[in-house]
């Protein structure tokens, strides 16, 4: 049986787990909840009604959150030339070619959470896609990570740029930001990230979508959204 701390059970004795709250409340109650001593992640789980084994109902994006996410991602570019130094100005902390594959495949390098390419370093990426992929990494042209424009890609992944993908499960997992950040912020960045979602719904799925909504700490409970309370019209 799972032993929650007394700052997690305080937490849950302030939540009506009976009720689903609106966004602005669940917001106010995450920051109200006790906090632990460093600046926890405030995160989003939005339950799908779709199969992601089949590939028509799989859903996908990115989207620059309006407040950030509050912390740093370290960025790599597969670049050579004119965008080698693109990328370098635009702030990534590793840029390279066949050098820096070589490294993730040789001696198992990954200090690094986004990866950018531009097109025609693919088939030096494409090798590493066993590595790469299911860490999520894999570099791709809807998310905006296989792109000519790479400075732009890099300031993007630098001023909070989020993925998301639904898994097995039908969950999509995001973040939208930290405790710390003003009630507002997390709000206005868990609709940026809501809206994102809902554009990206597959033409074939039926019945409703956006079946549940919580958000969390990293170390606290879930309070969850009414998706009705959300969701714009389509």
């Amino acid at each position: 049986m799972t032993v929650h701390s007394k700052r997690y059970r305080a937490g849950l004795d302030s939540i009506d787990r009976s009720r689903l709250y609106g966004l602005a409340e669940a917001v106010g109650l995450i920051k109200d909840c006790p906090g632990t001593k460093f600046d926890e992640s405030v995160d989003i789980a939005l339950n799908l009604g779709v199969d992601p084994k089949h590939a028509d109902q799989m859903v996908r994006g990115a989207i620059v959150l309006p407040h950030g996410t509050g912390r740093s991602v370290r960025v790599l570019v597969f670049a050579k030339g004119d965008k080698e130094k693109e990328a370098q100005d635009a702030g990534a902390d590793y840029v390279g070619a066949e050098d820096l594959a070589k490294k993730i495949q040789d001696e198992g390098w990954l200090d690094f959470e986004r990866v950018i390419a531009t097109p025609d370093m693919m088939s030096v990426v494409g090798r590493l896609g066993k590595v790469l992929g299911p860490r999520g990494l894999m570099p791709n042209p809807k998310l905006g990570t296989v792109t000519p424009d790479v400075g732009r890609a890099v300031s993007e992944s630098k001023a909070g740029k989020v993925e998301f993908r639904v898994d097995k499960n039908g969950i999509i997992h995001a973040s939208i930001g930290r405790k710390s950040f003003e009630a507002a912020k997390l709000a206005d960045n868990a609709t940026a990230i809501i809206d994102a979602v809902l554009k990206a719904k597959p033409a074939v799925a039926k019945g409703t979508y956006l079946k549940k909504i919580a958000i969390s700490t990293t170390m606290g409970p879930g309070i969850r959204i009414d998706p009705s309370s959300v969701q714009k019209a389509a």
